[in-house]
C-alpha cells in the first residue's frame, strides 16, 4: 500500500486537538507534530481516529432486504464511522450458535466497507454454546430482558442470567442487556390511540427500564461478571449506574444519538420513524443524558441502527401500536450526536465518547486513538459545517429516517479505512476495505 502524509491544524493526538501530520500505510507510521512540506494539507479540518459504533442492527442473513452489510457499511463510512458491532438478533438465523456465526461471516465477505466485530446472542437454553462463540472471537453477549420484537430471539429470566454470567465473567467479556422489565402491560389506553406518540410514550415507563437495570446491578454484582446496559433512556436510572460505578462493579453504560438528539414534546403523531424502544422521552429527561457524559456515568454513544422496509414501519398507516421499533441512524453518529451535546461539552470532551472509549470498550487496542503502529482508521470532518440532511445523501437501504431534513453541525470530509479512502465526495470510493474484528 502507499504511503500517504495527511496534516491539519486540529489533529486528535494525546487527547488533544493540535497540529500534526500523520504519516501511514494500512497503519500509522509517523506522527510529526510541524507540518510536512509533502503533506496534504486538510487545514483546520479535524482528523481523529475513525468512529466507533459498538450497537447496530444490520440483519444479514435472513433479513437482508430490511439493510445488509454492502449498505450499512457504506452508510457507516458516509458518516465517518470505521469499525461497527453487529447484534446478534434481526439476522436470521439469530447468532446465538457457532454455526449461526460462521453464516454471518460468510454473509459478510466482500460486503465489508468498514470493520466489523459480532456480538453473541443469549435466549432461554443456549449458555452451552457461548464458549464456542467466545473463542470464535465475538466481543461480547447481547440479551433481551423484555420481547426483542423477533420470535426467535426470546428474553431471558433470572435464571437464565445465573447460567450464563459465569461462562462469560470467564473470559471477562460484557453482557449487554436491553433493559426493560415488567409484569403487566400499562394500560393507558394505547389499543385506542394507536398513532398518538405520548400514548405510545406512556406505554414504555421509566420504571421498566429502572427495575431491569437495577436487575443486572443485582447480578453483576453476583456474579462479578462485566454488564453494559445498552441505550439508557431513563434518566432516574442514571444514579444507579452511577452508585455501581461507585462501588466499583464492573458496569458500563450507553446511550443512543435519538435519545439525546430529539424530544418526545417535539415528536409529531402518525410518524413512526421516531419509534425505538426504550422510546425517546421528554426535554428534561434528555438534558439529563446529556450530562451524564460529562460525569461520565455513560460511558459513549452508538446509533442502535435498526432500520426495517417501509411497510414494517407502518409509514402509511402511522400505526405507532404495530410498528417496528428501530431507527435508522448508523450515519449520523457523528454529526447528529455533537449537534446534541456541542452546548453541554467541548468538542476535547466529545470526541473520546466515539472513538478512544468504544475502543476500549470493545478492547480493540489498535482502533480509537491516533499512535505509531495503530490501524490508519481517520474521519476527517469539519465540526462548524452545517449540513441539511436530504435522502439522496443517505447510503443505508432505506431512505426512512428522523434524521432527513435535519440541520447538523459536522460535514465528513473523507473516511479512512485501513488506510485506504472509503468515503470521499460523497461517494464510496475503495470497497470492501473493511476487516472482521475478532476478539481471539
Amino acid at each position: 500500500m502507499q504511503q500517504r502524509k495527511i496534516y491539519s491544524s486540529r489533529v486528535w493526538v494525546d487527547n488533544k486537538l493540535q497540529p500534526a501530520t500523520i504519516t501511514f500505510t494500512n497503519g500509522i507510521t509517523a506522527i510529526d507534530f510541524n507540518k510536512w512540506d509533502d503533506a496534504e494539507d486538510f487545514g483546520n479540518a479535524v482528523i481523529m481516529p475513525g468512529v466507533i459504533d459498538v450497537h447496530v442492527h444490520i440483519n444479514e442473513p435472513g433479513r437482508t432486504e430490511w439493510e445488509g452489510f454492502e449498505t450499512a457499511t457504506q452508510a457507516a463510512a458516509a458518516g465517518g464511522s470505521t469499525t461497527i458491532i453487529d447484534m446478534p438478533l434481526n439476522a436470521s438465523p439469530v447468532t446465538i450458535t457457532l454455526e449461526a456465526l460462521n453464516q454471518k461471516l460468510e454473509a459478510s465477505k466482500g460486503k465489508m466497507n468498514v470493520n466489523v466485530g459480532f456480538y453473541a446472542g443469549l435466549i432461554p437454553g443456549n449458555s452451552q454454546h457461548l464458549e464456542s462463540l467466545i473463542k470464535a472471537g465475538v466481543v461480547g453477549v447481547k440479551c433481551f430482558l423484555t420481547h426483542s420484537g423477533i420470535e426467535e430471539f426470546p428474553n431471558v429470566t433470572e435464571k437464565d442470567l445465573d447460567e450464563a454470567m459465569p461462562i462469560i465473567a470467564k473470559y471477562n467479556i460484557p453482557l449487554l442487556a436491553h433493559c426493560e422489565l415488567y409484569d403487566t402491560e400499562i394500560d393507558c389506553d394505547f389499543e385506542n390511540n394507536p398513532t398518538s406518540y405520548q400514548h405510545y410514550l406512556a406505554s414504555r415507563p421509566k420504571k421498566w427500564e429502572n427495575d431491569a437495570i437495577d436487575l443486572m446491578i443485582r447480578m453483576c454484582r453476583k456474579h462479578n461478571c462485566p454488564v453494559h446496559i445498552v441505550h439508557v433512556a431513563s434518566a432516574e436510572a442514571l444514579s444507579k449506574i452511577e452508585a455501581a460505578k461507585k462501588e466499583g462493579l464492573p458496569i458500563t453504560a450507553e446511550t443512543c444519538t435519538q435519545y439525546i438528539f430529539f424530544n418526545a414534546e417535539d415528536i409529531p403523531d402518525g410518524n413512526c420513524i421516531y419509534k425505538c424502544a426504550p422510546p425517546i422521552r421528554e426535554k428534561a429527561n434528555n438534558e439529563q443524558l446529556k450530562h451524564a457524559f460529562v460525569s461520565g456515568v455513560l460511558d459513549f454513544i452508538t446509533t442502535d441502527h435498526s432500520p426495517a422496509p417501509p411497510n414494517i414501519k407502518e409509514m402509511e398507516s402511522g400505526n405507532l401500536k404495530k410498528a417496528w421499533g428501530g431507527i435508522a441512524g448508523i450515519q449520523f453518529l457523528l454529526n447528529a450526536s455533537w449537534t446534541a451535546l456541542k452546548n453541554t461539552m467541548s468538542l476535547e470532551q466529545f470526541i473520546p465518547l466515539v472513538t478512544s472509549k468504544p475502543a476500549s470498550f470493545i478492547k480493540a487496542s489498535t482502533k480509537g486513538t491516533i499512535k505509531i503502529g495503530n490501524d490508519a482508521d481517520f474521519v476527517i470532518w469539519n465540526p462548524e459545517e452545517n449540513v441539511v440532511v436530504k435522502p439522496e445523501d443517505i447510503f443505508f437501504r432505506y431512505k426512512i429516517s428522523p434524521y432527513i431534513a435535519q440541520h447538523l453541525n459536522g460535514k465528513v470530509l473523507e473516511t479512512i479505512v485501513n488506510g485506504a479512502t472509503v468515503y470521499h465526495n460523497k461517494s464510496i470510493q475503495n470497497k470492501n476495505k473493511g476487516q472482521w474484528l475478532l476478539q481471539k
